[in-house]
């Protein structure tokens, strides 16, 4: 299995392969394996507080989602603790001089769970669907020109302008190639595919009981010979999340996600469990403020800077997230050091300047000590929750009334994206492996006109930002790159349609006989074909 680069020029390809500084990257102690010989057979059984709207990050790439989907969907590469790609369904790759033509040899003798052949028209029908239609996918794929099939194990990517960032966006759970045969291009989110997936991966969908669980096998064809070690994979679905850690602590369970962060630390002490709150980095995942720019205070930047200063982070931190996040103080992850920029994102706790700022403004309290009233949705998730509580507290003390709206995640895209029946709105978004594809979409006024989940639920509108992005995506000078972001990050920063506040946690707790759980930066995105547990069948 060989990589190839030729001849490539030598700004394109230390962009294109250069490893990213990440802190997340090194994975947790269940990730790095275990000197025991790996054991066939044996049941998996987890158990998270959410249940996913589908079963393949295809067309959505929710994190409930894509940690299903990745164990039975697989993407053209995978990667290792410093992000540099490895094969997967890619054997090996090169690309042009130009940075125009990415050329992938396909893994032969691959059949997907069917029994029909995969095939390079699989990846030209995934990748184009993508580009018409992810949300993440309109941005890394927005320079794909289209998918050429010269064979049917050779696919060739071709581009019209360089996309740096490229090799580092195809991971089973970011860019999941699907069969072709199970889809419509007319409408593929309609695909029985969603829900009853088939795919190449190490498990093979066996059954989904709404409400209860999710019952994966394994494929007993998988091209890796002697994976997956598990014989069955169960992720069961309990919306109590006291229930979970009482599961995972009576041996009912192996592995708990989504816990409350309240029971880390005593879970810690259990000689059974082992408690792991790696960071991920591929995902990057932090809780931003978002400003509706379109109501008609919120449309005031002084109004905006003025509820930044009014929410004391450090206490979020501590009161909601029991010291296991961090602040964050730009969109741009602080682990790609070279863009990072948070110059214009200075709004310290400071309740009297945020008094200042609303009289300025033209709201001065009333009688009853309010200035005005405003709506706060949030994102589903207990943090989250808690959050917006946290937020309406803030709020109160500046003489802003705060109503919380809550609901499940159907009313709340409907909520933001569809109705904008919002006025701020906490969510969480991964800022992912490289600006383009994390951060743009935050701000990226496309997003207004052709909206789509998880795409600028501020409306925020500025064609300089917009033209920076533009310029960055196709960038090759890595100096000049940097200052596009750091112009981006020094503007947004000063107008804050969106504000960072905390780095959000992804912590799970696993019963020691779990061995390999992670195998990807990805962390919960792995595919768990490297898993096993002690005891085995």
């Amino acid at each position: 299995m060989t990589q190839r680069l030729p001849q490539l020029n030598r700004r394109l390809l230390a962009l294109l392969l250069a490893a990213l500084p990440l802190a997340g990257a090194s994975l947790s102690a269940s990730a790095q394996g275990s000197a025991a010989k790996p054991q066939s057979g044996g049941t998996l059984t987890l158990a998270t507080d959410l249940e996913p709207p589908s079963l393949v990050s295809f067309l959505d790439t929710n994190t409930r989602i894509r940690n299903i989907s990745a164990k039975i969907v697989e993407g053209l590469l995978r990667y290792d603790s410093q992000f540099k790609p490895q094969p997967l369904l890619a054997t090996s790759w090169s690309v042009s001089p130009d940075g125009l033509r990415y050329t992938f040899k396909l893994r032969p003798g691959v059949k997907w769970h069917d029994g029909k052949d995969f095939t390079a028209a699989d990846v030209r029908f995934s990748l184009s669907a993508q580009k018409k239609q992810g949300p993440r996918g309109r941005i890394t794929l927005a320079n794909l020109e289209r998918v050429d099939t010269p064979d049917p194990l050779t696919a060739v990517l071709v581009l019209n302008k360089p996309t740096p960032f490229l090799l580092k966006s195809l991971s089973s759970a970011e860019l999941p190639i699907v069969p072709a045969h199970r889809y419509t291009e007319a409408d593929p989110l309609t695909s029985p595919n969603q829900s009853a997936p088939i795919g190449t991966g190490p498990f093979v969908f066996a059954e989904w009981v709404r409400g209860s669980h999710v019952l994966l096998k394994k494929n007993p064809h998988y091209w890796q010979a002697g994976k997956p070690y598990l014989d069955r994979a169960v992720i069961k679905f309990i919306g109590d999340r006291a229930g979970i850690v009482a599961a995972l602590e009576a041996g009912e369970i192996d592995v708990a996600t989504n816990i409350n962060l309240a029971d880390l630390d005593r879970l810690a002490q259990n000689p059974k469990v082992q408690v792991d709150d790696s960071y991920d980095g591929f995902l990057n995942n932090a809780a931003f403020l978002e400003f509706n720019v379109e109501h008609p205070i919120l449309a005031k930047p002084e109004v905006r800077q003025a509820i930044a200063h009014a929410i004391d982070r450090n206490a979020l931190r501590t009161t909601v997230y029991y010291k296991r996040a961090e602040v964050v103080n730009s969109p741009v992850p602080s682990v790609l050091s070279s863009y990072y920029d948070d110059s214009t994102f200075q709004y310290p706790y400071d309740v009297a300047r945020a008094n200042q700022l609303l009289d300025q403004a033209g709201y001065p309290r009333q009688a009853n000590g309010q200035r005005f009233a405003l709506r706060i949705t949030n994102i589903p998730g207990a943090d989250f929750k808690r959050s917006s509580e946290f937020l309406r507290n803030a709020l109160g003390r500046v003489g802003i009334k705060a109503e919380l709206q809550d609901g499940d995640m159907a009313s709340f895209f409907k909520r933001v994206y569809t109705a904008r029946d919002f006025d701020l709105n906490i969510n969480g978004l991964g800022r992912l492996f490289d600006p383009i594809v994390g951060v743009q979409r935050i701000y990226w006024s496309d997003g207004i006109k052709n909206p789509l989940i998880w795409i600028n639920a501020a409306h925020y509108n500025n064609p300089q930002v917009d033209e920076l992005f533009r310029q960055a995506a196709v960038e090759v000078d890595e100096g000049k790159r940097a200052g596009q972001f750091k112009q981006i990050q020094q503007i947004v920063g000063r107008e804050l349609p969106v504000y960072p506040l905390v780095t959000v946690p992804g912590p799970s707790a696993l019963n020691k006989r779990v061995h390999n759980f992670f195998n990807s930066i990805d962390l919960h995105a792995g595919d768990w074909s490297d898993t096993w547990v002690e005891g085995g069948k």
